[in-house]
């Protein structure tokens, strides 16, 4: 039996991972790497699309690798245990604007972004893998995965919420600003990730193959619950990774930057805050609601259901910064799905593994846990990518001049403004009806 302790350490390895470093990687680096480090549209898309290419073959061969390992502290915490320095520091790295070219800002960003795909391959893998092995209850296994939904969306508010306040009391250029942040965020994701290796425990051993083996992998391609279940796993990250890169033009161009209501600085982080809130509060709500729906399938669907019609609700209000909290609530509403189907996608991932381990002989729960980490890296990538292309089709530039300083031109700004406000409504439900033809083909009926 599971104790508090050790599923709030569980929830912090997610509160380091999902609630800082991709929380910014996803809302703050396609407006930081533009408009900040000045890097050109279509250099920030390319970014984004050739470093998830990286992870497609990283994600499963770590995946491998983490199912293999044998060591004192066990088979997957080691790899968050001597991966939590590496993944802090490479990620202050990144927000730091170094005084280059264009050529050098280009080699920069290429560099540290590639590291951190895959020092955060390297973390996040096995910490997913944790699940298939901490509990073979599933009722437990689905507290264990409501409570690093929690942890990561709680830490997402508390990163999302201080980051405008945090930056004026940095003061200075915005460059020296997110350098800073980036470096005291970097060690907070640091110290979490480690006590989440210190304080967890490993009660059920893998069953192992004798050898390394291709088979796993040609196995995957077999096993039509897998199949279906990264599909749908790329789908919700298609859905917030719109949502998250498109946040800050949305606030910089329709809504004409940040909104000051009674004392309250609202720019593109605050305005996400308030989803983070909700999915942290509905995340913690979802096993019981899934009790209530009577099966994962069901509730997933209901919840997803949710997510397409207050995404197509926002594209009708207003760019108008007086239908602020109008377009706040909708957030909220919107955010109430993707809390409650959160912890379901991790907790159907352990069916699959499970279901995988009986069907093969030998467990593959790395490999398939893997496929998670890699759905949550493409889908936000691709849809990083597209906004970043979609914005530069519709009249958005940026670079850095011979001098190293950074430029933004807009050639029509309504057509950006349209552009922006598809992107974080019509696309993402456009995203949401795919997804739910997919829930209906995935096998498993738990």
């Amino acid at each position: 039996m599971a104790t508090l302790k050790e599923k709030i350490g569980y929830a912090l390895g997610d509160a380091a991972a999902g609630g800082i470093t991709w929380k910014v990687m996803s809302i703050a680096f396609p407006l930081f790497f533009t408009n900040v480090f000045g890097l050109t549209v279509a250099d920030t898309a390319t970014l984004m699309l050739v470093a998830r290419m990286f992870d497609v073959v990283t994600d499963p061969l770590m995946g491998s690798l983490a199912d293999r390992t044998q060591s004192r502290w066990g088979t997957y915490r080691p790899w968050l245990i001597f991966g939590a320095v590496p993944l802090g520091l490479i990620f202050a790295l990144l927000l730091y604007t170094p005084d280059f070219g264009p050529v050098g800002k280009r080699i920069y960003a290429y560099t540290l972004y590639l590291l951190m795909m895959a020092v955060y391959t390297a973390v996040n893998v096995p910490y997913g893998s944790l699940l298939g092995v901490m509990t073979a209850d599933d009722n437990e296994k689905n507290q264990f995965s409501s409570f690093r939904m929690v942890g990561a969306y709680a830490m997402g508010f508390i990163t999302l919420l201080s980051f405008p306040y945090l930056q004026k009391m940095v003061g200075g250029t915005p460059a020296h600003q997110y350098a800073v942040l980036g470096a005291c965020l970097g060690a907070v994701a640091t110290l979490m990730t480690l006590a989440c290796g210190l304080l967890t425990k490993e009660r059920l051993k893998p069953v192992r193959a004798e050898k390394f083996s291709f088979k796993p992998f040609a196995d995957l391609f077999k096993n039509k619950p897998w199949i279906y279940l990264t599909l749908i796993g790329i789908c919700t990250n298609f859905f917030n990774g719109f949502r998250y890169a498109v946040a800050g033009y949305l606030m910089e161009y329709c809504l004409h930057g940040d909104v000051t209501v009674s004392g309250l600085i609202i720019n593109y982080t605050v305005f996400m805050t308030f989803g983070e809130v909700t999915c942290m509060v509905f995340g913690g709500l979802s096993p019981k609601f899934t009790q209530w729906m009577g099966s994962k399938r069901k509730a997933f669907a209901v919840a997803a259901i949710i997510c397409g019609i207050f995404s197509i609700a926002f594209f009708f209000v207003p760019m108008d910064p007086s239908y602020i909290w109008l377009l706040i609530a909708i957030v909220v509403l919107t955010s109430v799905g993707v809390g409650l189907y959160s912890p379901l996608l991790w907790s159907m991932y352990a069916d699959v593994a499970d279901w995988a381990t009986e069907k093969n002989g030998t467990s593959s729960t790395g490999l398939i846990f893997s496929s998670g980490t890699m759905a949550q890296k493409f889908g936000t990538a691709i849809s990083g990518s597209l906004v970043a292309l979609l914005l530069g089709i519709a009249g958005f530039y940026s670079g850095t001049d011979a001098n190293g300083q950074t430029v933004v031109q807009i050639t029509d700004m309504e057509s950006v403004r349209s552009m922006t406000w598809a992107l974080f409504s019509i696309f993402p439900a456009i995203i949401i009806a795919i997804m739910l033809w997919l829930l209906y083909k995935y096998p498993i009926k738990k």
